[in-house]
C-alpha cells in the first residue's frame, strides 16, 4: 500500500469517527463514561474499558512528575485525569469537541503537580510538541495494519519514552460479534472496528524503519463480552 493510499485512506476513516464521535453519538457516549447506571452490553463494554484503562496506566511510571504525556483520543479525559494525578503535564487530544467540552466539566479542580489541556483535532499534529509518553486508548481500532503503524510512526518520532495503545485483536468469537452487530443497524453503532491480531500488527512494525528505534514489551488483553481489547507497548531501545 503507497504513502498516498495509506494518508487517503486514514483521512477518510478520521472523518467518519468525527461525525461519529461529536455529532452521532455524542450522548450514548457521555453517558457510558460516567457513573450512571446502565445495563447488558453497555456495562460489559464499561466494565472492559475500565479494566483496559488501568493496564495502559500501569505502563506508565507511577511518578510522571515533569513529564509531558499525549493522550490521543483521550475522550472524556479520565485516562488524563489519571495521569495528571501522578503529575504529568497532559496534552489530551481528541476530534470531537463535543466530548472535550463535557471532559472539561469532569476535571477536578486540583490535580497536584500535575495539569491537564484538552484540544481539538487530529491527534498526529505537530503542533502538540514531543512527549515522554504517549497513550492511545481505543483510538486506533478502527484503521486498518497500515493505517495503524503510518499512526503510531507519528507518535513516535515525537516520542522520547513509549507509546502504549490498544488494538482489538483478531479471533474467531470477535469476529461473530462483530458480523451480529452488523445486522442491527444502530444510529450509534461506531464505524467499523478492525480486528488485527497482535503478531500480524508486529510483523507490520518490524518492517517499519521508523520504528527501528523502538521494541515490543508488555501486552495484556481484556474480554469482558462485547469489549475485547489488547493493550500494547513500544518501548524507545
Amino acid at each position: 500500500m503507497s504513502d498516498t493510499t495509506i494518508h487517503t485512506t486514514y483521512a477518510k476513516t478520521r472523518g467518519q469517527l468525527e461525525e461519529y464521535f461529536d455529532r452521532t453519538a455524542a450522548a450514548a457516549w457521555a453517558k457510558l463514561t460516567s457513573d450512571a447506571p446502565v445495563s447488558g452490553v453497555r456495562a460489559k463494554v464499561r466494565r472492559g474499558r475500565d479494566q483496559t484503562r488501568a493496564n495502559l496506566l500501569s505502563y506508565l511510571p507511577a511518578d510522571l512528575r515533569g513529564k509531558r504525556v499525549l493522550d490521543a483520543g483521550c475522550g472524556t479525559g479520565a485516562l488524563a485525569i489519571e495521569a495528571a494525578r501522578r503529575g504529568a503535564e497532559v496534552v489530551a487530544v481528541d476530534l470531537a469537541g463535543s466530548l472535550l467540552e463535557l471532559a472539561k466539566t469532569r476535571l477536578p479542580s486540583d490535580l497536584g503537580e500535575g495539569s491537564v489541556t484538552f484540544h481539538a483535532g487530529d491527534m498526529l499534529s505537530e503542533a502538540h510538541g514531543h512527549f515522554d509518553h504517549v497513550v492511545a486508548m481505543d483510538s486506533i481500532i478502527h484503521y486498518h495494519g497500515a493505517d495503524m503503524v503510518r499512526v503510531l510512526s507519528g507518535f513516535a518520532a515525537r516520542t522520547s519514552g513509549s507509546v502504549i495503545f490498544t488494538i482489538p485483536p483478531q479471533n474467531a468469537l470477535l469476529f461473530v460479534k462483530l458480523g451480529v452487530g452488523r445486522l442491527f443497524p444502530s444510529s450509534d453503532r461506531s464505524p467499523q472496528i478492525r480486528p488485527i491480531s497482535p503478531k500480524a500488527l508486529g510483523k507490520l512494525i518490524a518492517r517499519e524503519p521508523k520504528l527501528d528505534a523502538f521494541t515490543l514489551g508488555r501486552t495484556d488483553r481484556v474480554d469482558t463480552g462485547f469489549y475485547i481489547s489488547q493493550a500494547m507497548e513500544l518501548v524507545r531501545a
